[in-house]
Parts: structure tokens; C-alpha cells; sequence
């Protein structure tokens, strides 16, 4: 199987390159973006030595999706796909902090809670939840939109608007749109069986107008639980069945990885690749409730860099 972990293309009126952690994003004009979503696989803010096949892919199409199920919501930077793992669409400028929505005390926000933190980034959290408990209503808790290999860290609403990362209007629509938008998103996993316990969401602005930009409800920006089985494993303590790469960091910190500066790279091994890309397929399957596909070709820096200008020509 083979793995796209690297681009370097150039098209007509380029005028700038982004290479983040698993998304190269190239300028066009400074109108246009075209955003490629590489098979690179990342955990604790590090990009592991070894792609994973489809990824890529999974990861574009189900962003493409609730991209245009959610365009009525708010202004979206997506024009059109034109390749599997590729995106075009409006360039915005991006504000400087995400908006993280959750429904849930997991993940990140239940190892802090359980080191005894009662509020994450600014916001009360009570005593005596336990893990994967359901909030009373989702909370948000922002965080800083940090440099390739750096760590993103939390910020309050309070301190985001002291340090003029954002205007205390344009944060206000944030809000309101990180919650309807997590609230559409709930109601679509619903429908699978799933529930969306966490996510998070960018956004931009051009011509004065807010937009969502970059990826939306994938399993890399959102974590899911199967909702069938969930009270009965929460009432007894059990892990619950998740949806979302947290399989990838839990079996780092099994290896001691976590992204600390002395921790050493497990060997990823073929056979965990393969069944990485299992995985991500199973994810796009249960997500959108749509057959995967699987886009194969000799060359698929080639196909990408082909279908991306073929689409610019059509833009300009």
C-alpha cells in the first residue's frame, strides 16, 4: 500500500506554501487555498516516521462532507474537491485560537481533571465526574493555534479577549457557531448510532465575513463513542468504544511515548500501519454510513497536482 506523507507542488500564481502536521496548503493568487491532505498520522503534536495508506483520503472526504452539511450554519472556505485528498477553497485569515467544544469529560480534559483540576480554561467543572461522563451542556475550552512542533495551549475566553487574540464580537459568533455547529454534528452522528464527544473547530475571516475553515467532525479533529453499550460501560467503569485516533495515542503511551523531549519513538511497524488504515477506514464507514472507496494510482503526488490545476484553471 502506498502512503503520500510529502508534496511539493507548484502551480500557477502560487504565492505561498504551508506544510503542517498532516495538511499541505498551498496559496493561490492570496485568493484561493489548496489544501492537500497528506497520509502523515500525528499524536502529541508529533508526526510519526511512517505514513498511513487511505488516511488521507478518509480524512478529505469526510471534512468535504460535513463541510457542505453544515454550510448553513456558517460560511464555509470550501469551493470544490477535486481529488480524494485534496480540497480548494476561499483563503481567509485565520484567527489565532480553536475552538474546542466538549460534550463529554474525556480525553485530555479528564487527565487534567484527574491530576485535580476544577476548571479548564476557565470554565467550572464539579466534583465527583467520573470518566466519560456527559456534561450538564457543552462546554468550550479554546486553545492557542501553536507553531509546527509546538504544543497548543488553553486559553479563557477572559484572556483570549485581554490579549486581543480575537474582538469580543467576532468571539461571540465564534461561540454561537461552535455550538450549533456541534450541536448539527451530534444530531448527524446520532443518526449512526454514534455520539460526537469532542471536536474542534477554525476559523477565518475575508471581506469582514467569518468562515469555518480547514477540517471538520474527522476523526482527527473529533473523538466519537458507539452509542449503543455507552451507559452500560460508563455505570460500570469500562472503557468506552471509541471512534477517533485516540487508539494511536493510547498505544504510544503504552510504548512511553507521549511527546515529552526525552521520550523515544516506538518502531511502527508494518503491521501496525496496516491496521491504522483499517481503522481509519472503519471510521469513515461508521461516520458517514457510506462504502469507502479506496482512490489508488502509480503516482499519487501526480494525480493530486493534475486534478488541483485543472480546478484553478476553472477559478481564474
Amino acid at each position: 500500500m502506498k502512503a503520500l506523507t510529502h508534496t511539493d507542488f507548484h502551480f500557477d500564481g502560487q504565492t505561498a506554501t504551508y506544510i503542517g502536521k498532516v495538511r499541505d496548503v498551498y496559496t493561490i493568487d492570496n485568493k484561493y487555498l489548496a489544501m492537500v491532505v497528506s497520509d502523515r498520522i500525528s499524536a502529541f503534536d508529533v508526526v510519526l516516521p511512517k505514513g498511513i495508506p487511505y488516511k488521507g483520503q478518509v480524512l478529505n472526504q469526510i471534512a468535504s462532507k460535513f463541510l457542505d452539511a453544515t454550510s448553513d450554519i456558517c460560511p464555509n472556505w470550501k469551493i470544490a474537491s477535486p481529488d480524494p485528498m485534496a480540497t480548494v477553497g476561499h483563503r481567509c485569515e485565520p484567527f489565532a485560537v480553536e475552538m474546542i467544544v466538549r460534550g463529554y469529560l474525556t480525553g485530555s480534559s479528564w487527565r487534567e481533571y484527574k491530576n485535580g483540576a476544577r476548571e479548564i480554561c476557565g470554565v467550572a467543572i464539579p466534583d465527583g465526574m467520573r470518566e466519560h461522563e456527559r456534561f450538564a451542556e457543552p462546554i468550550i475550552t479554546p486553545t492557542t493555534k501553536a507553531e509546527l512542533g509546538l504544543h497548543d495551549e488553553n486559553i479563557s475566553r477572559e484572556q483570549i479577549l485581554e490579549q486581543g487574540y480575537v474582538s469580543a464580537e467576532d468571539y461571540a459568533i465564534l461561540e454561537k457557531y461552535s455550538m450549533e455547529l456541534f450541536k448539527r454534528g451530534s444530531e448527524m452522528a446520532d443518526e449512526r448510532g454514534l455520539i460526537l464527544v469532542d471536536t474542534k473547530y477554525e476559523f477565518g475571516k475575508k471581506d469582514g465575513v467569518i468562515y469555518l475553515i480547514d477540517e471538520i467532525h474527522t476523526p482527527d479533529s473529533s473523538r466519537y463513542f458507539y452509542k449503543e453499550g455507552y451507559e452500560e460501560r460508563f455505570a460500570n467503569g469500562e472503557p468506552q468504544r471509541q471512534l477517533s485516533k485516540e487508539f494511536v495515542r493510547e498505544w504510544l503511551m503504552e510504548h512511553n511515548f507521549q511527546g515529552g523531549k526525552d521520550d523515544v519513538m516506538p518502531e511502527i511497524s508494518d503491521e501496525f500501519v496496516a491496521r491504522v488504515s483499517e481503522r481509519y477506514i472503519e471510521l469513515y464507514e461508521n461516520i458517514t454510513g457510506e462504502k469507502f472507496i479506496k482512490v489508488q494510482s502509480d503516482n499519487i503526488a501526480e494525480r493530486i497536482e493534475a486534478n488541483i490545476s485543472n480546478m484553478l484553471k476553472r477559478l481564474v
